[in-house]
């Protein structure tokens, strides 16, 4: 039986931010299989319109998308005031949006960092907190997309993985703010999964397929793992089966956060 066999999502609604591709669009299409309503955003307007066809497949229902670039504070507000007039409530907020860019503290420039710091934490400050009246009324959830980096030191990421730090952190002291007000908040923690993310990273082709093959010896289970397994993660995270989990930073990861795998590699990264 999977977590998803198990993860019904009939009558939600759901936002789910960095939607048009990997993770995100996976889990925006798990959701609408589920029975979930979504709205989706992401910045490619065509990967964006192409996840869309896919959640229609699942229940029927158009989602309601919006593009547009989450640094940007008032399409953030733009984005949860037509998600809430759209479909009249939200019950679900899934933080997914993120970046990643290659460096050390020796190599990493202030800018780096900002563009990672700004997406990966201070976008999903914002957008959490402008959902967060609204889940409230629900009694709903947010489950936030971290990554084995906020749990293990990975060498040449640094800014990424100060950011998922941060991010873990971000999740449990809003799960216990918000716990008096039965609004839970948890986070999946995925380790190498098969995405587009790496290469816009700044990895070629040759160099992600070497990539790949070293995961066989970072993952106790010895493969880097796939979208689904992620979304199945966050479905089951979003759904009343885990309606007493709270405050919890959930390996998805293959063991790969139980390995010592810390010495720098051409290969090593997210």
């Amino acid at each position: 039986m999977t977590m998803a066999s198990i993860a019904k999502l009939v009558g939600k609604v759901a936002l789910i931010t960095g939607a048009s591709s990997g993770i995100g669009a996976g889990t925006a299409i798990l959701f609408c299989k589920l029975g979930a309503e979504v709205a989706i955003t992401g910045r490619n307007v065509e990967n964006l319109s192409k996840t869309a066809a896919e959640c229609e497949k699942g229940n029927g229902k158009k989602p309601f998308t919006l593009s547009g670039n989450l640094n940007d504070e008032d399409f953030v507000k733009q984005l949860v005031d037509e998600t809430i007039k759209h479909y009249g409530k939200l019950d679900i907020l899934v933080n997914n949006a993120g970046i990643v860019k290659p460096g050390t503290i020796e190599t990493t420039s202030l800018e780096q960092y900002d563009e990672v710091m700004n997406i990966n934490v201070r976008s999903i400050y914002h957008l959490t907190m402008l959902a967060v009246p609204h889940l409230i009324k629900t009694k709903g959830n947010i489950v936030n997309v971290s990554s084995v980096n906020g749990i293990q030191s990975v060498y040449g990421v640094l800014a990424y993985c100060v950011s998922k730090s941060a991010l873990d952190q971000f999740t449990r002291c809003t799960a216990i703010e918000l716990a008096p007000k039965q609004v839970r908040v948890n986070s999946v923690n995925p380790g190498v999964i098969i995405t587009e993310i790496h290469k816009r990273g700044g990895m070629d082709e040759e160099v992600y397929q070497k990539f790949l093959e070293h995961c066989k010896t970072t993952h106790a289970l010895g493969r880097p793992g796939h979208v689904i397994e992620a979304a199945n993660a966050i479905a089951f995270l979003a759904s009343d089966s885990a309606s007493f989990i709270t405050g919890v930073m959930l390996p998805v990861d293959g063991g790969k956060h139980r390995l010592v795998d810390h010495m720098p590699t051409k290969y090593k990264g997210i």
